[in-house]
């Protein structure tokens, strides 16, 4: 189902959580909203849950304005990061546990809590407690259990953020793939850029309580509304006065190198500078600079092929030039 957010506000005092946010959320759609801490991305979520009262402004869920419904009224599953499993059920009365208190029949129950055993890899855990689970696990446990009562809307806050990276990359896929098996409208709360590009179908970039872009992750990569935007969705830098991202910068070591093979007409110019520091991140490597001229620190991002080629050291004089600069879409 559709959600609309219409100019709302929430105040603390003197700090505006939400100030005069309007979104629409299309049904079907996996949404993420992206912003650091303090930028009301959990208060947007929250206020859509009926957790959090706006001041003012409208909350519509499938064409129902909400905005004064109770949570229980709202038909939504929420999933927290740090999720109040029942520690005395097991995995499977968990998740049967919200279709129980609605008085389902057990035979209705059954079938349910097996399709989402199977749906979310847990059907050789069920029998085992919360304590027995590992952080992932659980994360999938309360997820089906979310989804057990048919929840016309789904939100997800910052629900991998207590996890490694390795768990977290593994769940973000799960949960693109379990969101195209069920189709249920979700909306995730994240600080991680890489999270929201992997899984979202749209972003919204929230910023001091106002949402700075909405877009698809292309979008917003690639035609950021502004420098919060485009530097919140990835590293940026500044090269002879341009925006650029480190892996859109050509270099080489004399100028004829460091010109860009597919789009000549970029006119950014070839600037000369310093090797400071070259770091292997795996399959790529970043060459950390200095600008000869103007003494402007800033960083490339190439393949561990061309670094091999090129068998930079710190010290060494090199060329540089962007290939692309990011398209401001205000500017």
């Amino acid at each position: 189902m559709s959600i609309s957010v219409i100019d709302a506000n929430k105040r603390y005092g003197d700090f505006a959580a939400l100030d005069n946010v309007s979104i629409d959320i299309p049904e079907g759609s996996l949404t993420s909203l992206l912003g650091p801490s303090g930028s009301g991305k959990s208060t947007l979520l929250r206020a859509i849950a009926g957790l959090d009262t706006l001041d003012s402004g409208t909350v519509i869920i499938s064409g129902n304005d909400v905005s004064r419904a109770s949570p229980q009224k709202r038909d939504i599953g929420f999933v927290f990061q740090h999720y109040a499993a029942f520690k005395h059920l097991n995995v499977r009365d968990n998740i049967a546990f919200g279709l129980k208190i609605r008085k389902r029949s057990k035979a209705e129950i059954n079938a349910k809590v097996d399709e989402l055993l199977d749906v979310v890899g847990l059907t050789v855990f069920q029998k085992r407690f919360p304590a027995q689970l590992s952080g992932g696990q659980r994360q999938r446990m309360a997820l089906a259990r979310a989804l057990a009562v048919d929840p016309q809307v789904l939100l997800l806050d910052e629900p991998f953020g207590a996890l490694d990276a390795k768990v977290r990359e593994d769940l973000r896929k799960w949960l693109r793939r379990l969101h195209d098996e069920v189709h249920v409208t979700t909306v995730l709360v994240t600080h991680d850029q890489q999270e929201a590009l992997d899984v979202s179908d749209r972003i919204a970039v929230l910023n001091k309580g106002r949402i700075e872009q909405v877009g698809t992750p292309g979008d917003l990569y690639d035609r950021p509304a502004n420098e919060f935007v485009a530097s919140f969705l990835g590293s940026t830098v500044r090269l002879n006065g341009e925006l650029v991202r480190p892996h859109d910068i050509r270099i080489g070591r004399n100028p004829e190198l460091a010109l860009p093979a597919a789009d000549q007409s970029l006119d950014t110019g070839v600037i000369k500078a310093t090797v400071t520091r070259v770091v292997h991140l795996g399959f790529e490597v970043r060459v950390e600079l200095v600008a000869a001229t103007t003494g402007d620190e800033f960083q490339a991002q190439i393949t561990r092929g061309d670094a091999n080629a090129l068998n930079l050291q710190p010290g060494e004089a090199i060329y540089a030039r962007a290939t692309k600069v990011a398209a401001l879409s205000d500017t």
